[in-house]
């Protein structure tokens, strides 16, 4: 994903030591580089990318209280929390797993939008679009259902990849997505008839009841830490027969966790009971990866469920 955000201190000196720090840190000199990012703190107080970068040096150099200062002071000084300090703070178990700040997701994802799928289908191998198709498919040719839908949302729609996916199987097709970035690009595809920017939750709430016999979320659901507000949502809006079809990342543990690529991870026995719990049946559940890291891939899964 794209690096931190530079937000200028607005104090030309600080903002020049800022640069220092940052060519020592790419250097690997993090001692000489955390001194620096020192000063540009002392220097405008206020300056959250300094904080946050001063955090990362520190974790790196296994100081984690000191980390848990600095990402404490970027996300205090940065009211949207654009650089997700408190994601960080999260994973290094100073504060409880809550959502990822709205402001910080649509600034992740309005500066990925132009390289977006460049990265992540060549770099990572994403292939969430596919794995949500061949699912599908799966349960209709099961069920002696043709692979046709009326009206389908798009969560987190993101630049269209799953829109293609699914474009011939779908009359109408409505992506919805935060980032205004990622929007625009949606747009160029061709492939909705409506577009919206909006959180998915929120999106969702504005859909009338039974309006939808398909709900996509190609690994969106990886932003969210607690599925029960989109499922819940989804089974109101999903006509009888509808299917929701989502990919998520997996881990092995209990419940929630925050991974250290900074998305959700879910257990297989809360993704199950969260899916029941929203009325919902589930109708398909594997265990499969949609992205690599280091070349490895990412546990995930691929859930379909139905409205009875």
């Amino acid at each position: 994903m794209p690096a931190r955000l530079f937000m200028s201190s607005g104090d030309m000196n600080a903002d020049r030591r800022f640069d220092y720090a940052r060519d020592l840190q790419v250097q690997g000199n993090l001692v000489a580089a955390e001194d620096l990012f020192v000063q540009a703190t002392e220097l405008a107080p206020g300056f959250a990318t300094a904080w946050f970068t001063l955090g990362e040096v520190r974790e790196a150099l296994g100081d984690l209280p000191g980390a848990i200062i600095a990402f404490g002071h970027a996300r205090d000084t940065d009211a949207g929390d654009r650089n997700g300090a408190g994601l960080r703070l999260m994973r290094l178990g100073a504060v409880k797993l809550a959502m990822m700040p709205p402001t910080y997701v649509t600034a992740l994802f309005d500066q990925y939008a132009p390289k977006f799928e460049t990265a992540l289908v060549e770099t990572l191998g994403y292939r969430g679009p596919a794995v949500l198709f061949k699912a599908v498919l799966a349960v209709c040719a099961a069920s002696e259902r043709a692979m046709q839908f009326r009206c389908a949302i798009d969560l987190g729609c993101g630049t269209g990849l799953a829109g293609a996916a699914f474009a011939a199987s779908t009359a109408e097709m409505i992506g919805i997505d935060l980032s205004p970035r990622m929007i625009e690009r949606a747009r160029t595809s061709g492939h909705y008839a409506e577009l919206e920017v909006a959180e998915i939750v929120d999106g969702l709430r504005r859909r009338s009841d039974a309006s939808a016999d398909l709900i996509l979320a190609a690994d969106v659901l990886i932003y969210l830490h607690d599925l029960a507000p989109v499922l819940a949502e989804a089974a109101r809006v999903l006509a009888p027969g509808g299917l929701l079809a989502f990919t998520a990342e997996s881990h092995d543990g209990d419940g929630v966790i925050l991974g250290a690529g900074l998305r959700y991870a879910y257990s297989d026995s809360y993704v199950r009971t969260s899916v029941a719990a929203s009325g919902l049946t589930l109708n398909r559940f594997d265990h499969i990866s949609t992205r690599n890291e280091g070349h490895v891939p990412v546990p995930g899964m691929v859930v379909v469920a139905i409205k009875d």
